[in-house]
């Protein structure tokens, strides 16, 4: 049983001034409770932001080998609780280990050392001339994770914070707890200095809005949903503070005329079935030539069906469950509309793998001859199921892959690579992986249209907490005043 009835504000574990907010945490798999923690409130926030405030003062005068010299000490004690991270994220959102141990925690550390590689190589101050360009801290970091990829999401957005020098203040999901806190734990443990770190346990219209709204806090990074994003932004207008948001995707997977079907088969895999389908990338809607349907779908359903559903700490499961009762819920609800379309089932469906009677167990489903109106080609879902939409014509593809109000990520598969990567360049989305390239850590990160504003990882993530400075000098002078620059 993990008990967290504090919050790590000004270098201390504190207890809440939010009074009497507990959430219980259960296990996904098994529905038993695992945990508690304490849930702070707009006073916690109030008192973290002002802990950020202080340490602002000093710590953005560092000097960026000295925060390339704690990012160094936060990575080395990262590794040294790896596995506790691993174990963490398993309780908190069912995620199979395996996974968490060779995905969840190495995609932290891969953030953190991007990021580190990237502020050695910044350039703060440059000169133009007898002009100085300065890139400095912002000010207080507001940020707000989600609960699908726990450390990868705190780590990074708190390494980009502090490699540019400003204080941060974390609202880590409610639903994903057990890691962040010792992620604090391992920021503690690095010597961050009191203040520069702080994390407060919150749920959303609470915590989450007092960060958003908070008048000291200079910039607000968040991922999550569109929906949750309109209320931060508008929370952050009135102080007209930076807003960097990452938000959902419906992303398109693009199978040209000549693809391999045994590389879309692994994306499918890789990229949605073995997270479950809670991956804002994940390449939920595939596009395959008409032609080749029915021989993509033979390639496609039995390796699906292989697939072991069970028990996240089993290292022969496959995939884990969704995150909560309510996710399960939203993804039958979704099947259900499936069905209601029209669509044809084509393997799953409702209700639970065979064998399992409890926990948030979802079966992978596919669904075939799916029209890009119906909602479940149109709306993230975020669990096992994946929509087939055939395509006559490589210009009604692309047509299709674009008809969407997101643009996080894309997918295209074709023995053809100029030809992909025409394609590719005709989709709108932030990252495009064309036959099942790896995903590269130091590229920056982040979507068009509605997937959200501003990048994340490498220079990118770096320069979203900095501001610039231009600083002229020159001798004093006497005789009329001369106009400024308007």
């Amino acid at each position: 049983m993990r008990e967290h009835t504090e919050l790590y504000i000004d270098g201390a574990w504190r207890a809440p001034r939010h009074q009497g907010a507990v959430r219980e945490l259960t296990d996904p798999a098994s529905g038993e409770v695992t945990g508690r923690v304490a849930l702070g409130g707009a006073a916690d926030v109030d008192r973290a932001v002002a802990a950020a405030g202080r340490a602002f003062a000093s710590y953005a005068r560092t000097a960026p080998e000295e925060r390339a010299e704690l990012l160094e000490r936060v990575l080395a004690e990262l590794d040294r609780r790896a596995e506790d991270l691993a174990q963490a994220v398993t309780a908190e959102m069912g995620a199979p280990l395996a996974l968490a141990r060779g995905a969840h925690v190495p995609t932290g550390r891969f953030q953190i050392a991007t990021t580190l590689g990237a502020l050695r190589k910044h350039t703060f101050r440059e000169w133009r001339g007898d002009t100085e360009i300065r890139r400095e801290p912002l000010g207080v970091a507001g940020l707000i994770t989600p609960w699908n990829f726990p450390v990868l999401q705190v780590a990074g957005k708190a390494a980009a914070a502090l490699a540019a020098g400003c204080p941060a203040v974390v609202k880590a999901s409610e639903l994903a707890p057990y890691s962040a806190v010792l992620l604090a734990e391992v920021m503690d443990a690095a010597g961050v200095p009191a203040g520069v770190f702080n994390l407060v346990l919150g749920e959303g219209p609470e915590a989450g809005h007092a960060l958003s709204a908070h008048p000291d806090v200079g910039v607000i990074s968040f991922t999550g949903s569109v929906r949750t994003a309109r209320k931060v932004t508008v929370a952050a207008a009135p102080t007209v503070k930076r807003v960097h948001t990452e938000l959902g995707g419906k992303s398109p997977h693009l199978l040209l005329p000549d693809a391999d079907f045994a590389v879309a088969v692994r994306t499918v895999h890789d990229w949605m079935m073995s997270v479950t389908g809670q991956l804002c990338s994940a390449p939920t809607r595939t596009l395959v030539p008409r032609d080749r349907l029915e021989e993509f779908l033979e390639a496609l359903v039995p390796s699906l069906e292989a697939i072991r559903v069970g028990d996240p700490r089993s290292p022969e499961t496959g995939m884990g469950p969704l995150v909560s009762a309510a996710q399960w819920r939203t993804v039958q609800d979704y099947i259900q509309q499936g069905l209601d379309a029209g669509a044809r089932l084509v393997t799953g469906g409702p209700g639970r793998p065979e064998g399992l009677a409890a926990g948030h167990f979802a079966r992978p489903t596919v669904f075939a001859d799916v029209d890009n109106g119906m909602a479940i080609a149109r709306e993230e879902i975020f669990g096992p199921v994946l929509s087939v939409i055939a395509y006559d014509t490589v210009d009604e593809a692309v047509e299709i892959a674009n008809d969407t109000p997101y643009g996080l990520a894309a997918y295209v598969v074709g023995a053809d690579v100029d030809r992909a990567h025409q394609v590719a360049a005709r989709i709108r989305a932030g990252s495009v992986l064309i036959n099942g390239a790896d995903f590269d850590w130091t590229a920056p990160w982040g979507g068009y249209k509605q997937s959200g504003n501003g990048r994340e990882f490498g220079p990118e993530g770096l320069d979203a907490y900095l501001e610039t400075k231009v600083v002229r000098g020159a001798p004093v002078r006497t005789g009329a005043p001369r106009h400024p620059r308007t």
